[in-house]
């Protein structure tokens, strides 16, 4: 970011469009650049000015993006450790029940968070354009919907100095904030969907089908160690593949050939 706004800081006089301040739109043109909100207020006017902008758009993305998101899982873990204890406030929750609890339902509370967050950066930024930009309010609702999307159209934006100092912060966080709330909606679908196969696992009665599936060796019984293995691949759990690579590996552990291992085929094992 900081190379970018010196490109366009020194290439200011090729840039067109509403200005303020020099390093300041420098600064927010690098932000709705790289976010792709591109509002059309500040454009290049110059063929140099035009590749930078094309560079930028990439490179910043892809470097911005990958800074932020690492940023956004931190911030939405730290969130989820005072929502489990707001939720639990009037019990006896300690550190370890807590980080239990959100183990447990860690893509359920980390949506949560995103979802509130995400609010919060709505309503902040619709106050800010109707106090300070002087916007009607459903033009700040509209602007804050067009730029977190990073639709654009550019009819409405920041134009003061305070206002493109208070975009440069608010740009990067709710437009990654979006991005994280969706990710966190197709998690919660996909656990969801797991979750009712699992239930529907155990709900169900074991055939005598299901017996003969699960008897890994052949043997015409079934071990607690077979059935827990047949029921993690009903649920989706493991695959036949993670299986067999485990097998695999124990087969050459076990250099007696006694299909059990002991210290003295780890030892064999390490010796060859």
């Amino acid at each position: 970011m900081g190379l970018g706004t010196i490109c366009f800081y020194t290439t200011r006089t090729q840039i067109k469009g509403d200005k303020t301040n020099g390093i300041l739109d420098a600064l927010y043109f690098c932000v709705v650049t790289m976010t792709t909100v591109g509002y059309g207020d500040l454009v290049p006017n110059s063929d140099l000015a035009k590749l930078l902008a094309c560079a930028f758009v990439f490179t910043g993305m892809a470097l911005v993006g990958l800074v932020l998101t690492k940023a956004a899982d931190y911030l939405a873990e730290k969130q989820e450790i005072l929502l489990v204890k707001a939720l639990h406030m009037n019990q006896k929750v300690g550190e370890l029940q807590v980080l239990k609890e959100i183990e447990t339902n860690r893509v359920k509370y980390k949506f949560y968070t995103t979802l509130i967050i995400l609010v919060v950066l709505i309503l902040s930024g619709t106050i800010f354009l109707y106090k300070v930009e002087n916007l009607g309010l459903v033009d700040s609702f509209y602007c804050v919907c067009s730029t977190i999307t990073t639709l654009g159209y550019g009819d409405k934006s920041f134009s003061t100095e305070g206002g493109r100092i208070f975009a440069v912060f608010w740009i990067l966080a709710s437009t990654i904030c979006l991005a994280q709330f969706f990710l966190y909606v197709a998690e919660v679908n996909t656990e969801n969907r797991q979750r009712a196969l699992v239930k529907w696992v155990l709900g169900r009665r074991t055939t005598n089908v299901d017996l003969e599936a699960a008897d890994i060796d052949d043997n015409g019984v079934v071990g607690a160690a077979e059935f827990v293995l047949f029921k993690l691949k009903e649920m989706g759990k493991i695959c036949q593949q993670d299986i067999s690579v485990i097998m695999e590996e124990f087969e050459n552990l076990d250099v007696d050939q006694s299909g059990t291992l002991s210290v003295s085929d780890i030892s064999e094992a390490q010796i060859c």
